[in-house]
């Protein structure tokens, strides 16, 4: 039988750089160097939102002053292979859907995966897929092959989305068992940020690479790819773990009733998928997310069209404009989707603190009760023209959708344990692929149905934000339901053993002796320089926003 000293032996061998063991640390390590890890990832993947600035560059990149139309006889899946014409706008946004479904589906089939390998590893495979997706698709922009710019940012990218997304939940929960809300918020919150700081770099790139020959997006991508590539490993080799049993100090976990909605022990992934909890917040998740994004991609027109001419002090309805008011308020409407993304950001940090002292439940309730609120008088403050109450409205209303992202793993943590909870959060992230799908097509098909009918276009949206107000109904209803799980599907002490064991974790007996040779104490000099990595080119891209929203309240 092997003796403990053996065993000791053993676990001490070096491991390849990517081993989930390279990642533990003792108890003086500074868990605050944790977050600014997560970041560097999640403001990489958060460009996800960004990608629309690429739009308009590549449906002229052939024709380079003016699209160049391909011929009346090539149906839609034929101009994904044709190389001598422009694609289409709505051709390319099949990247921006296939970025929500592979994030959600390659979340929900590697999660279990994650756990057991790491997100160190989780986050290296995700800046490969992120940051060789914009490579392959450079490939692709280069050959005018649309179908490979879709394999490359909209399959490929779209796995790194997942695996990005989920790498950082379970290591900052377990980091924050007194803070799950503030760790999640903090790293979400790069994820809603990361459009602010790509769109406006992708931006200036193209206009540095552009030349007479050339929309310059070629080249971009590949500049874009590299710093992606480059910034991911850095987060992906901070990312550490603490011991198992590890505590802030000071801290005691709450001791948990029969009735508490913060658990103590642990769910096993197979099983939580199988409780109705579970589906509840699939359920909560969803019909939040989906009254957000619905209104996140009619923003700009809603605004114009139901204003008009009242954001440049005219009387016009917004048919009644001339080709140069609409060039103006277009551009007051670039700068209500900038303060959106604003409270977007803003919510998924202040929201998730928030439920760290209001609870998950309350949380969540106050999303569905204020944003039917917000939702069901937004038509009155439009017909009235309050346009400052109306913008207000719609930004709680995105701030709660951002908060609903951010809150959610902290929720799962809650309900089902920290074991297993990146992977649960991977299975229940396919309720955002849903949301992505579903909130577009309502809104949008809802918005063509009125316009069909002659509805005045101010007038379209009104039934569009009742429909939402209503969703946010059963979204309550859903969240009313959530109850603790019963006692029969925790995880027995031999059970979350042997789990513990299959995730490589550190057992009592070489817990000691890694501490003693991987523990340290950070210096000043290094928490200031990771926090500096991350906030630099954040406050850059939310500064840009912010002056781009400031021609709304002039």
């Amino acid at each position: 039988m092997m003796s403990a000293n053996s065993k000791v032996a053993n676990a001490l061998k070096k491991p390849g750089l990517l081993s989930k063991s390279r990642t533990f640390v003792g108890p003086f390590y500074n868990r605050w160097l944790v977050p600014p890890a997560a970041l560097m990832i999640h403001l990489c993947i958060g460009m996800a939102y960004g990608f629309s600035v690429f739009w308009l560059p590549l449906s002229e990149a052939v024709g380079i002053t003016k699209p160049r139309t391909c011929p009346a006889n090539v149906t839609f899946f034929q101009s994904f292979f044709m190389s001598d014409c422009d694609w289409k706008i709505s051709a390319m946004g099949w990247t921006f859907t296939l970025f929500f479904i592979f994030l959600g589906s390659s979340a929900a089939i590697w999660g279990g995966w994650l756990e057991r390998a790491g997100p160190r590893k989780a986050g290296f495979i995700a800046a490969l897929c992120w940051g060789g997706g914009f490579y392959i698709s450079a490939l692709g922009i280069y050959l005018h092959q649309l179908w490979i710019v879709l394999l490359g940012s909209g399959v490929i990218g779209g796995i790194g989305l997942g695996l990005g997304y989920i790498s950082p939940v379970s290591t900052l929960i377990k980091w924050f068992p007194d803070h799950r809300g503030l760790s999640t918020g903090l790293a979400v919150m790069g994820f809603g940020g990361g459009a602010m700081i790509g769109a406006p770099l992708a931006n200036i790139l193209m206009k540095h690479f552009a030349t007479p020959d050339s929309v310059g997006v070629v080249q971009t991508f590949i500049a874009l790819g590299s710093i992606y590539l480059a910034f991911m490993i850095g987060g992906a080799f901070s990312y550490r773990l603490p011991a198992p049993g590890w505590k802030p100090e000071g801290w005691e976990p709450t001791v948990a009733s029969h009735s508490s909605m913060i658990t103590n022990r642990h769910v096993h992934l197979n099983v939580a998928v199988k409780t109705h909890q579970f589906w509840l917040l699939w359920l909560v998740l969803t019909l939040n997310v989906t009254a957000g994004i619905g209104i996140l991609g009619i923003a700009s027109p809603m605004l114009q069209e139901i204003f008009a001419g009242k954001l440049i002090g005219a009387t016009e309805t917004f048919t009644q404009l001339t080709l140069s008011q609409k060039a103006q308020i277009a551009t007051i409407a670039a700068g209500f989707t900038g303060l959106l993304s604003l409270f977007n950001i803003l919510g998924r940090l202040f929201w998730a603190s928030m439920s760290d002292f209001i609870s998950r439940k309350l949380t969540y309730a106050i999303f569905f009760t204020l944003g039917f609120i917000l939702y069901s008088t937004a038509p009155i403050s439009a017909t009235q023209g309050y346009i400052a109450l109306f913008v207000l409205a719609f930004g709680v209303i995105l701030s709660m959708y951002g908060g609903g992202f951010s809150t959610i793993a902290a929720y799962l943590a809650d309900i089902f344990g920290t074991q297993m909870v990146g992977a649960i959060h991977g299975r229940l992230i396919t309720a955002w692929s849903a949301a992505g799908i579903f909130g577009p097509v309502i809104v949008n098909y809802l918005r063509d149905y009125q316009l069909a009918r002659h509805i005045p276009n101010a007038e379209v949206y009104s039934s569009i934000v009742y429909v939402m107000a209503g969703l946010l109904i059963i979204g309550f209803i859903c969240n009313l339901f959530i109850k603790p799980v019963k006692d029969k599907y925790y995880m027995t002490d031999k059970e979350l053993e042997i789990e513990r064991t299959i995730a490589h974790e550190i057992t009592a007996d070489t817990k000691a002796a890694l501490a003693l040779k991987w523990d340290k104490k950070s210096t000043t000099l290094e928490f200031i320089l990771a926090w500096l990595v991350v906030c630099i080119p954040l406050v850059w891209g939310v500064s840009l926003g912010v002056k781009s929203a400031l021609i709304l309240l002039r």
